[in-house]
């Protein structure tokens, strides 16, 4: 069973991209050795785009106003590209401290609900029916019927 995504960002210097995740996007994280950060993110989407090729993936963060992000990174000298108006959202990249671009952008599309919100809400319908006394009457005269 599927419990999650990991994404990765290679990087030319990875300690300054996570300090970058840790401090300034203050994402939760874990130290699994040796400094090794692995960080928790909201919610997440993931769609199969047409392409001449595979194996071409891309990350993107998204916010719920790009331009107040925006401006809160310029405010932190993090250098931020040019909005760019699509039809399913606004995009731009920021630079991370590495050099390497992330995307960030705002969706105007429908957002899925996550796996996480399906799957609590079939255990908690699960845990309902497993626990209820007379759902269990029910089996048990059930089963003895079945038996005769």
């Amino acid at each position: 069973m599927i419990i999650g995504g990991h994404s990765i960002i290679y990087s030319t210097n990875p300690e300054a991209d996570r300090a970058f995740l840790r401090d300034v996007l203050k994402f939760p994280h874990v130290d699994v050795g040796e400094g090794w950060l692995v960080f928790g993110l909201p919610p997440s989407e993931v769609a199969v785009h047409p392409s001449e090729k595979n194996d071409v993936h891309e990350f993107y963060l998204m916010c719920d106003d790009v331009h107040s992000m925006m401006a809160e990174m310029r405010q932190m000298s993090i250098v931020c590209g040019d909005i760019d108006s699509q039809p399913y959202g606004l995009l731009t990249h920021l630079t991370l401290p590495g050099g390497g671009k992330l995307g960030i952008y705002e969706p105007r599309h429908a957002r899925p609900k996550g796996v996480n919100q399906i799957s609590k809400r079939k255990k908690s319908v699960y845990r309902a029916t497993k626990t209820s006394p007379r759902l269990k009457r029910s089996r048990k005269s059930t089963r003895k019927t079945k038996r005769r």
